[in-house]
């Protein structure tokens, strides 16, 4: 069995930048234990898998550990090999997730994701996350994330968490964030415990920051950084209970699995 692979670095135009994700178009899914011995294989954040499904396309998403419900990077690599290479005359994909619909569109050279807004609720600073972070949290939220408010975007940028202690903390991944000098909001995400210390790029977790960010700025379109050391831009817009995340994306690098 031999099944293409593509890798694609999404939320920049610059190669190895942004966020790295594998890609591996299917004609029908395979036995899930394969699907995430390939992710392990490929051993990146997340590897992106989606078969045709009615007019669009059935996507999932694998960390070298195990499936997640929702991946904002990995969806527009997936989406710039469809909306690029196998179907370049759509405007836009429909795809079908574990999270409901949802589509990418063009929008001249970048791709606008259309995901679910998640506000996250306000909670009080769990013990013990100030001491994994090394900085004080203004303010905490939570839904699948932890998200700690920072009072700088300096103090986002230097940042250098104990990712054990992070990694005990009850949160899928922790959200570091703070109002930006270089862009509206700045973030980092940490997600130790599914083998992924700092994720470069994450679309999913601005379901969660630009609402809040919006409440916050008294404004619904953003221009976001996320200031991992590769780093990534998105540009974001609060649509009601929908999250518009618009990036760019470069491929640079494809292949075949032997099986």
């Amino acid at each position: 069995m031999r099944l293409p692979i593509h890798q694609v670095d999404a939320f920049t135009d610059c190669p190895f930048c942004g966020n790295p994700a594998a890609v591996m178009p299917l004609d029908a899914w395979l036995p899930d234990a394969l699907l995430l011995s390939i992710a392990k294989e490929n051993n990146l954040s997340e590897t992106a898998f989606f078969v045709p499904e009615g007019e669009g396309f059935r996507i999932r998403w694998f960390t070298p550990r195990n499936e997640v419900d929702l991946c904002g990077h990995a969806t527009l690599a997936s989406a710039f090999i469809i909306l690029t290479e196998l179907q370049p005359s759509w405007p836009r994909v429909a795809l079908f997730s574990r999270s409901g619909p949802l589509a990418v569109a063009r929008d001249g050279d970048r791709f606008r994701l259309d995901f679910p807004s998640r506000p996250p609720r306000s909670v009080p600073v769990p013990r013990g996350l100030e001491a994994a972070l090394g900085a004080r949290a203004l303010e905490t939220w939570q839904s699948r994330d932890l998200v700690a408010l920072l009072d700088s975007e300096r103090t986002v940028r230097e940042l250098e968490p104990d990712m054990g202690a992070v990694a005990a903390l009850e949160a899928f991944g922790v959200v570091v964030t703070a109002k930006g000098e270089s862009a509206d909001f700045v973030s980092r995400f940490f997600v130790p415990k599914e083998g992924i210390p700092e994720d470069p790029v994450t679309g999913s977790t601005h379901c969660n920051l630009v609402p809040l960010w919006a409440e916050r700025l008294g404004k619904t379109r953003m221009r976001a950084l996320q200031v991992s050391p590769r780093g990534g831009e998105l540009f974001c817009e609060l649509k009601g209970d929908r999250v518009d995340i618009g990036g760019k994306a470069v491929k640079v690098l494809e292949g075949v699995f032997i099986l």
